[in-house]
């Protein structure tokens, strides 16, 4: 969708002009993947319109692949306003208090929320995107990736939109954890070991509790994000939307316990850090950097990003939540949703420093100027390969 971003603080009464910029988690993450070296591919609809125009032509100039993207001649593409702030969490459980408008916000790893929470109005009824289903969407545009990602943003759009995120997540067999085929070792001709043609993704989604966009669906977004974490490999939650959606506040281990389904599973804890479970393995929590914020706008997307970048790398659980970390440290010292990842060699080095130095970091704007890869740049299969990493839907 298009997203309008305020010229100034302050209420939506009181902006007099907007910015035009590209929104949506899901492209967000495919930018973030594609200007890091990973092939990534974008499937989605948008209207046959100038915005529709302006979202294709702006994804693909950050390298991702747009081909799978569909035009609907009847149905408009999907735009949002938005205030300056951090965006609110969904209304809290019975008994849960609500997260406070200041402080640490749990949701966003290493940012700390500003003084005042975002107004944000939605325009999607209608839109492109919520006519996409398992009609809409050919199965081999998402399936031959190595992984798919998926948000709850998705799911709440329409019940056609939940119908294909049903699809998508159907059929994970609750099994003992065995590395899926993002993390095993590839074989000398670079495909992951044990796959073929016909092999499922890696399955990762990420929660992003949207009240403004649940409060109008006939199901009850709670249990429906549950449902789909649960059918999923790799499940990205913070734990404020833990809280808000399904009343659970005992931290990390707790959020474990609820989800025991996915084989990887990532709390974000905001400031303090993200801890990732693997199998019945112990929690791994890597600290959040020192970051000084400009925008806490796409933090989240970045650093599901990095840890999904780390995962097809096959690093150590740690490392991926580092490069998390430094993804989303990116996003939060720019203004913008999508900005430059810390080149690879270069956050290899941040990722391998001993626990006090890593603690020592702080970072600043500008502290990825030593140049990001290109979309085209650091691929560790080669520019000759034809089928995307990630999926997108």
């Amino acid at each position: 969708m298009v997203t309008f971003l305020p010229s100034r603080p302050g209420p939506l009464a009181d902006v007099p002009s907007f910015g035009r910029a590209i929104g949506g988690a899901e492209s967000n993450v495919a930018c973030t993947l594609a200007r890091a070296g990973h092939r990534a591919r974008w499937v989605g609809r948008v209207g046959a319109d100038g915005f529709g125009d302006h979202l294709v032509r702006t994804i693909a100039g950050h390298g991702v692949d747009t081909s799978a993207v569909e035009r609907d001649p009847d149905r408009p593409t999907g735009i949002y306003f938005r205030t300056d702030g951090e965006r609110p969490t969904a209304a809290p459980h019975p008994g849960v208090p609500a997260p406070a408008a200041s402080g640490a916000d749990p949701g966003v790893p290493g940012a700390a929320a500003p003084a005042e929470l975002s107004e944000v109005l939605y325009y999607r009824a209608g839109s492109a995107a919520s006519a996409m289903s398992p009609a809409t969407v050919p199965p081999q545009a998402v399936r031959a990736g190595r992984i798919l990602h998926l948000t709850g943003i998705t799911a709440a759009l329409s019940a056609d939109c939940l119908a294909l995120m049903r699809a998508l997540t159907a059929g994970r067999e609750p099994t003992a954890y065995r590395a899926p085929a993002a993390e095993r070792a590839p074989t000398a001709d670079g495909t992951p070991a044990g796959t073929d043609t016909a092999h499922r993704p890696l399955v990762s989604f990420d929660v992003n509790y949207r009240v403004g966009l649940w409060h109008t669906a006939a199901e009850s977004g709670a249990e429906v994000l549950l449902e789909l974490a649960r059918g999923s490999d790799l499940v990205f939650v913070g734990e404020d939307e833990a809280a808000a959606a399904w009343g659970v506040t005992g931290g990390p281990g707790a959020v474990r316990a609820l989800l025991r389904e996915p084989a990887v599973l990532v709390v974000k804890q905001g400031a303090r850090g993200a801890t990732a479970f693997v199998g019945d393995q112990p929690g791994v929590f890597a600290p959040a950097l020192e970051v000084d914020v400009v925008s806490p706008v796409g933090a989240g997307d970045a650093f599901a990003a990095g840890f999904l970048a780390g995962t097809l790398r096959g690093l150590p659980v740690r490392d991926r939540v580092r490069h998390g970390h430094l993804m989303a440290a990116a996003a939060l010292t720019d203004a913008g949703d999508l900005a430059a990842p810390p080149d690879r060699t270069a956050a290899d080095r941040l990722v391998a420093l001993d626990e006090e130095r890593w603690g020592r970091l702080r970072l600043g704007p500008g502290w990825t100027a030593s140049g990001p890869q290109s979309a085209a740049a650091g691929r560790p299969d080669g520019p000759g390969a034809q089928e995307p990493e990630v999926r997108s839907a």
